[in-house]
């Protein structure tokens, strides 16, 4: 017979409680050894996995920007995600690939895995993922287009419901001149397509 606990209340019950009675539903024993410090773990666990809430994706751009006069394609591909399914709260992961053509300004190349890491680190569904990434660059910016592209393996997929081990998803997002012209789109896929390493 499983230990039993009262019920807790969102208003009163601390995070590591709740996991706490978590554990006893499940028909655990949170006082057996291996799961005495499950709870404050947990808890640490998903403040890191959940940080982008506290951080502000428009602040980290807007201290980033540069003035150029260049204007062709900018593209970083490749940039692992890690992210949280709102529906099941499973990890889904992968690689995502941005691509801009400017209009006068520049986003410190190091800031794109960062902004994508403040939009990863929330409870999320890709297709959201992929939007708010790519509006938020044409909104610090305004450059002539923007593309965003993931690639993306879902735990809730492949661990229970369907359970199809090697399935991805893939969504996208093209503002600008990456929606209204077929050869800078096709360009952009053509670029991340060439690549060795694959989701």
């Amino acid at each position: 017979m499983s230990p039993s606990v009262e019920p807790a209340t969102l208003t009163s019950a601390s995070f590591e409680e709740l996991v706490r009675e978590v554990i006893v539903r499940l028909g655990e024993d949170p006082a057996r050894e291996g799961l005495t410090r499950t709870p404050d773990r947990v808890h640490r666990a998903y403040e890191y996995l959940t940080k982008g809430y506290r951080e502000d994706p428009d602040a980290l751009l807007k201290n980033a920007l540069f003035t150029v006069t260049y204007d062709e394609m900018v593209i970083v591909k490749d940039i692992e995600m890690f992210s949280l399914c709102e529906h099941h709260m499973l990890p889904f992961f992968g690689k995502v690939h941005v691509a801009y053509i400017p209009n006068g300004k520049v986003v410190g190349l190091s800031k794109i895995p960062r902004l994508i890491e403040i939009f990863s680190r929330r409870l999320q569904i890709q297709e959201r993922l992929t939007t708010q990434i790519a509006e938020t660059i044409q909104k610090a910016i305004a450059p002539q287009g923007v593309g965003v592209v993931i690639e993306a393996r879902h735990l809730c997929m492949m661990m229970r419901g369907v359970e199809k081990q090697h399935s991805a998803a893939v969504t996208s997002s093209m503002l600008g001149c990456f929606r209204d012209e077929q050869e800078t789109r096709t360009e952009f896929l053509s670029l991340i397509r060439n690549r060795a390493n694959g989701v």
